[in-house]
């Protein structure tokens, strides 16, 4: 990976509103890299500490099971609400 790739994902997850989620695969698709999430997933869990890394949600909604209760808290604080450990990603995708 290189450093223009590392720093288009991390612009895309900087800019997610408050109160609003992606899918890894929108932040892919944002930065310019369709069909890779994982890559995005590789880059938040090595380099996004300082990002809103908790706006990031798996493509059903669900958080990353190792954070589903910090991820969820951090969210809900920001009036995202899950419903059963899954945030309804038709209203709070963020929209462009």
């Amino acid at each position: 990976m290189d450093d223009e790739t590392l720093e288009r994902v991390r612009h895309v997850v900087a800019t997610i509103p408050a109160g609003s989620v992606l899918a890894y695969g929108d932040v892919a698709a944002r930065a310019g890299l369709p069909g890779r999430a994982r890559l995005v997933g590789r880059i938040l869990a090595e380099d996004g500490h300082d990002l809103p890394w908790h706006r990031v949600l798996r493509a059903d909604g669900t958080p990353a099971p190792h954070l589903a209760g910090e991820q969820l808290a951090r969210l809900r604080a920001e009036g995202v609400l899950a419903d059963g450990g899954r945030v309804p990603m038709r209203r709070y995708r963020a929209t462009d």
